[in-house]
């Protein structure tokens, strides 16, 4: 454990040189009144130390002789604790989590100067902590006063943020293997949710035992909020009321993953409630695992970022022409971004501490960064036709081409296929594969073509 950490924080050291960069713990959020939500420490914080309290703030720093990596924390307090949990304290802050000082967070304005005054550039992220951000900045602006007597300190703040981007994107085999938990525990609720779907059921029920197989299973909880969307429900991306009642006919869209120790899963799946479906969710369906498949074969090593959203676009537009919902010429209608109507998300994104993690997607130029060994993402194209889609009406004088409306049978499906992709030095492992993407339950198959 201590290895792990150890080796991020030099990494990082090793990268800033003579800087110094400050890192804030995440701020407790209200749920209502005095009720505060479970705590969940910022990601960059936690990726660093391993530390799971609030009210604490880290600095590394390059340019102090002794100490490189500073915690202040919340000191022992056994009345506070017995209210809300044990703190780890001064003490455990350096025997546990290997700093070389800590203080109490009270010191924090008298003791910050002494590793920030040498540095000549301080790392930072203004994030949602707007009292911190301003300690910041007047901490900032007090050196630069002083740099013209003392002749050093900060002349210039860049983003932490951005300067973790580069080391999170690459998992670690500890990581790789916290994740690889996070996804067993996911693949069991996703199985779960299959086996049981009926007809009459309630979308939450359904939620409810896949939370619990997180629970039961050791994960922290649901990653994010799990979507349970039964009908024409799966057509809002983001749809987490899950209170609806699943009927004969529908297909039930799932996504939902759990967060194992910090590291997350997600997945999601799409099937039918009954043991039928119509033929025109056959057909989307189909066009929708072909997307997924032809974009799981641009995630590799040296392949850039943006080929596998490009790859899954193209066989979606092509399929949507030729299945009459689209009109027009291929390559033109992704130009103009015509299939947004019905896909209209990107196919993917980085998956680590955070669920969309992080990641530079592009240089300086714009143009897109490529896929490295030990990246993962995941990948998720799909089509959603809302049962009140209306087409665009045509500019005047550009109706040679206007997009047909869209026939009643086709209303109210909404479909998404999501795995999760590690790239390997071979290619790439998915990582998800023990959800069937076939439909029907495991002891009914109804075969697809794939």
């Amino acid at each position: 454990m201590h290895s792990e950490y150890h080796q991020r924080r030099q990494t990082v050291l090793n990268t800033i040189g003579e800087g110094v960069a400050i890192f804030c713990s995440a701020p407790t959020a209200v749920m209502h009144n005095d009720v505060d939500y479970l705590y969940r420490q910022d990601s960059n914080f936690f990726y660093l130390t391993g530390f799971n309290e609030p009210g604490a703030v880290m600095v590394l720093t390059g340019s102090h002789d002794k100490h490189k990596f500073v915690l202040f924390v919340r000191p022992k307090d056994l009345e506070k604790e017995t209210w809300s949990g044990v703190r780890a304290g001064v003490e455990v802050a350096k025997k546990k989590y290997g700093a070389d000082e800590a203080y109490p967070i009270s010191q924090l304005e008298e003791q910050l100067d002494q590793y920030v005054i040498k540095s000549p550039r301080l790392y930072y992220h203004f994030g949602i902590d707007n009292a911190f951000n301003h300690r910041i900045i007047q901490l900032w602006q007090k050196l630069l006063r002083q740099r013209t007597k003392k002749g050093t300190g900060p002349v210039a703040i860049e983003d932490a943020q951005l300067l973790m981007q580069q080391f999170r994107r690459i998992k670690s085999s500890y990581e790789l293997d916290k994740i690889r938990r996070a996804i067993a525990i996911s693949v069991d609720a996703h199985n779960l949710a299959r086996e049981m779907a009926r007809p009459g059921m309630y979308e939450y029920e359904i939620q409810a035992a896949i939370e619990n197989v997180f629970r039961q299973a050791g994960a922290l909880g649901p990653a994010y909020p799990s979507i349970v969307a039964g009908g024409e429900n799966a057509c809002i991306l983001h749809y987490v009321e899950n209170n609806q009642q699943l009927q004969e006919g529908d297909l039930l869209l799932i996504d939902a993953g759990c967060a194992y120790d910090y590291y997350n899963a997600d997945i999601t799946r799409t099937f039918p409630v009954g043991e039928t479906y119509s033929e025109e969710q056959k057909i989307l369906y189909d066009l929708v695992l072909e997307a997924q498949l032809a974009a799981i074969k641009q995630v590799k090593a040296g392949k850039p970022f943006n080929e596998f959203h490009d790859a899954a676009t193209r066989v979606i537009t092509a399929g949507l022409v030729e299945l009459g919902l689209l009109r027009g010429e291929v390559d033109k209608l992704i130009e103009e971004k015509k299939h947004k109507a019905f896909f209209m998300h990107g196919t993917g994104h980085f998956l680590g501490l955070d669920v969309h993690d992080a990641g530079i997607l592009r240089n300086g130029d714009k143009t897109w960064k490529p896929f490295e060994v030990g990246n993962i993402v995941t990948v998720e194209p799909g089509i959603y036709i809302s049962p009140h889609y209306k087409p665009a009406d045509p500019e005047e004088g550009k109706k040679e081409d206007p997009q047909p409306e869209v026939e009643v049978r086709w209303k109210g499906i909404g479909i998404r296929i999501e795995d999760d992709v590690l790239v390997t030095a071979t290619g790439n492992e998915v990582l998800t594969t023990a959800v069937p993407k076939a439909f029907g339950r495991s002891a009914k198959q109804l075969a697809i073509s794939h």
